[in-house]
């Protein structure tokens, strides 16, 4: 006899079904190829997507929002037009040392790649950590990885699921093993999460809306 699905299984298929029902498909990523997802995945390190979107479009009124034109631009000239993001010389390097690797491994050719061994490689570019490789997997070339951030450590870890203090690693393997689902699904239970963090599950929470309350601890303390 087989066994059923875990608990950590249930629930985690429920508030997926649960975030869904409640604010419907988010349609992320926003960009338009998978490069500006690249692009975007550096740039939203430590602040708002509203400044990232201000640099892209600094990126795309220069025409240096290609592969090719970010590697050959001078870091000055890059630098300046990623100064809405903030630390824009930090990620000007961040963003050449990608652009290096993806060249050297050719951007189509890297999609021959199995995930491990591109996910090993995007975390040999300096700069790059296990969240922003994971975004680039999930969003630029469709692996089936959950990318784990703040949002989803907060939300796990008050409805129970999680203390909150485990490695990235393993949060992600345990999603990953216990919500076994394509990228498109991890796409939008990752974009829910985001919408739910906003919305409800903030820093100080506001609970009285929140849809996930009847099955969380914290909402009760």
């Amino acid at each position: 006899m087989k066994d059923g699905p875990t608990v950590i299984t249930v629930r985690l298929k429920e508030t997926y079904d649960s975030l869904l029902g409640a604010y419907g498909p988010q349609h992320w990523w926003p960009a338009q190829s998978a490069f500006e997802v690249m692009v975007g995945a550096v740039l939203t390190q430590n602040t708002a997507w509203s400044n990232v979107e201000r640099a892209i479009k600094n990126l795309k009124q220069a025409k240096l929002l290609t592969l090719e034109a970010v590697t050959h631009c001078s870091h000055e000239i890059l630098a300046e037009a990623l100064r809405p993001s903030g630390y824009f010389n930090v990620k000007a390097t961040r963003l050449k040392n990608l652009c290096a690797l993806i060249m050297a491994l050719g951007l189509e050719e890297s999609r021959a790649l199995d995930t491990h061994a591109l996910r090993t490689a995007l975390l040999s570019v300096n700069g790059v950590g296990p969240e922003t490789a994971d975004d680039i997997l999930l969003y630029a070339y469709d692996r089936p990885v959950f990318v784990i951030d703040t949002y989803t450590r907060r939300i796990f870890s008050r409805l129970g699921l999680m203390s909150g203090k485990e490695s990235y690693e393993v949060v992600r393997a345990l999603f990953e093993t216990h919500f076994v689902a394509s990228a498109a699904i991890y796409n939008e239970y990752h974009a829910l999460i985001v919408r739910h963090a906003k919305q409800a599950c903030q820093v100080k929470p506001r609970c009285s809306a929140c849809i996930l309350r009847s099955k969380c601890p914290f909402g009760d303390k």
